[in-house]
């Protein structure tokens, strides 16, 4: 299913054309009916020669709508650019002409309407003139028709032509991410809320769950139509009406998009490759504020700069577009630019959701040039590095590629060493991969951290996971496949909840030795009540506690390993017997005080032995 659309100056009959073409009025507003001139966009379908029909977007040609011109000819397979043959080339013709460009709508036709309105030589003229309006445009060399709506004469030959041209255009892909920028949002008594827009990018079926962003609204397909037909599904290139069940037809309106939920994000930050217009009156300068036009929504937007301080008649720059209001996008999607004196640049997204970057930046600019313009397979790998270790689902919206595209250039990826696959199991959508490059660079930056630790605590056996965890910004399930890898290839070791260096074992000096037996023995001394003169220096009672030779039950107070064992080992004896035990009867057993009866039963509370239960312990 293809969409075409009409552009060109307004009063040049595009209206009258598609009515024509179509036997359906697109003006559909009562106040278009009384002016004569499409305010805003107009839907027909035509049926071709070779009987497919295809859809048909009538767009505004006034100058103060060019917006709502924005807003149809996003979506459109073919251009049909109108000229009348009375008034030749005029402002808004041009301007069309340019988003039809920057929009990248590089297959069209051009019609010269009113053709009933002029003699052969005047008509030849016009003819020359839209030749020359259309050198170095997109649609140059594009095939040119004389027609007229009131005669009939040329209607023939422009719908062949259109079944032509349409003919040797590709279909849109499905890239199994559907998803409706809306134009149009209504309601129909009996059916609810009705949104209409052109499919992109996947399907939708009827009962399927949809999501309105911006928005975050949720609700479930009840009916597709096109072209007044019912629909069980539909896929991408088609023009829809969509009625949707939970969602009040209020709470939609143009510029939202609906999509299949989860996938589609919001962003304030996008990250573009711009380009001005060559009849663009001034440069536009770093920081200038514009309109940002793309799909069906609009909102003003702060132009930045990244590799200059303004960008001129038709010259190219990367830029960053920071958005008053949030706006649904992925990479590729094109815009357009306009500010006071009309249309003055458009562009693709590079990065649609992207962080402030420091201006004239080399590691940013060669990133966001391989991000526009790299293979597949620097596409996926500058994706993952960014966000690394990711998992793999999560990559065909940031590259906007199909999944199964994205699954064989990591298998690919993978299997030349360039990926490496974290975990276990079958390489799959919610495996998690890492650079090869990035988890060597991780590996140093880990040993690096490990090793200052090393020397700064050298009795410590190692650092603790969370620090580390911590220190690396990884969630806990990425940093245990990270840490799996990083061992895997001895850049690591772990004891438990430590960290270490490979091989490294903690080490005291003779005179710390000394303090530490000097320490162990007065613990010994006073096994079930630690003397509380008895102190060490932090870093040696962690050395201890890593070794296992004490157990701190509490902040000040230590029990030496052995004496801590006995005591649990006695304590859960005479709970197996007994069933419960009190603070008063652990006291009486070891003849300790209350201070260390209370600290030991807590820290067997705490490690889930006991259970307090009133004023007794049980076992858990």
């Amino acid at each position: 299913m293809y969409v075409i659309g009409t552009a060109g100056h307004v009063d040049h009959g595009k209206s009258t054309l598609v009515k024509a073409l179509t036997g359906i009025d697109p003006d559909r507003l009562k106040e278009e009916k009384e002016r004569e001139m499409t305010l805003d966009l107009g839907f027909a379908w035509l049926r071709l020669p070779n009987g497919e029909e295809v859809g048909v977007v009538d767009v505004p040609g006034h100058e103060r709508l060019v917006k709502n011109m924005l807003a149809g000819v996003g979506g459109v397979d073919l251009a049909m650019l109108i000229v009348a043959a009375d008034e030749g080339v005029m402002p808004q013709t041009r301007e069309h002409l340019a988003i039809l460009d920057l929009l990248r709508v590089d297959r069209g036709l051009v019609v010269l309407t009113k053709k009933d309105l002029v003699d052969d030589d005047w008509l030849e003229l016009v003819s020359a003139d839209v030749r020359d309006a259309l050198e170095g445009a997109a649609l140059e060399g594009a095939p040119m028709i004389a027609a007229s709506a009131m005669t009939g004469d040329g209607l023939d030959e422009l719908k062949q032509t259109v079944a032509d041209l349409l003919a040797e255009t590709e279909p849109r892909k499905d890239l199994g991410r559907p998803r409706l920028p809306v134009d149009r949002a209504f309601v129909m008594t009996g059916f609810g809320a009705v949104v209409t827009g052109t499919l992109s990018d996947g399907s939708f079926s009827v009962g399927q769950e949809v999501e309105v962003v911006p928005k975050g609204l949720r609700g479930r397909i009840r009916g597709l139509q096109t072209h007044r037909k019912k629909l069980d599904e539909a896929g991408p290139g088609r023009r829809l009406a969509v009625n949707i069940s939970g969602i009040g037809h209020e709470e939609v309106s143009r510029g939202d998009v609906v999509a299949a939920p989860g996938w589609l994000a919001a962003t304030e930050a996008v990250d573009a490759r711009v380009r001005m217009v060559k009849d663009a009156p001034a440069p536009l300068k770093h920081n200038a504020t514009v309109l940002f036009h793309t799909g069906t929504s609009e909102t003003p937007a702060r132009f930045r700069l990244l590799e200059s301080d303004e960008l001129g008649p038709g010259e190219t720059g990367l830029a960053q577009l920071k958005l008053q209001r949030p706006v649904a996008l992925v990479k590729g999607d094109l815009f357009i630019l306009r500010n006071s004196w009309g249309t003055v640049g458009g562009g693709e997204i590079i990065e649609p959701r992207a962080k402030r970057h420091r201006r004239f930046d080399g590691g940013v600019i060669g990133r966001l040039e391989v991000l526009e313009a790299g293979s597949p397979d620097e596409l996926v790998t500058e994706a993952i590095a960014a966000k690394e270790p990711c998992q793999v689902r999560s990559l065909p919206d940031t590259v906007n590629m199909s999944a199964a595209e994205v699954e064989t250039v990591v298998a690919r990826l993978v299997e030349s060493g360039e990926l490496v696959h974290l975990g276990d199991g079958r390489l799959g959508p919610d495996s998690y991969v890492h650079t090869e490059h990035g988890l060597a660079g991780r590996g140093r930056k880990l040993a690096d951290l490990l090793g200052d630790f090393h020397a700064r605590y050298p009795a410590r056996r190692g650092m603790a996971k969370e620090e580390v965890r911590s220190r690396l910004n990884l969630n806990p399930a990425q940093f245990g496949l990270v840490l799996e890898a990083l061992e895997a290839r001895g850049d690591i070791a772990e004891r438990g909840s430590l960290l270490h260096l490979p091989g490294r074992e903690p080490s005291v000096s003779p005179s710390q030795q000394a303090d530490i037996d000097r320490y162990l023995a007065a613990l010994e001394s006073s096994p079930y009540s630690p003397p509380p003169e008895a102190k060490l220096d932090p870093e040696l009672l962690a050395y201890l506690l890593d070794e296992g030779k004490v157990v701190r039950a509490a902040p000040d107070v230590v029990f030496a390993a052995a004496a801590f064992e006995e005591m649990r080992g006695r304590v859960v004896a005479r709970l197996r017997e007994e069933g419960t035990i009190t603070v008063g009867q652990v006291r009486d057993m070891f003849g300790s005080s209350r201070k260390y009866v209370l600290a030991f039963l807590e820290y067997l509370d705490q490690t889930r032995i006991t259970r307090r239960q009133g004023d007794e312990r049980v076992l858990r």
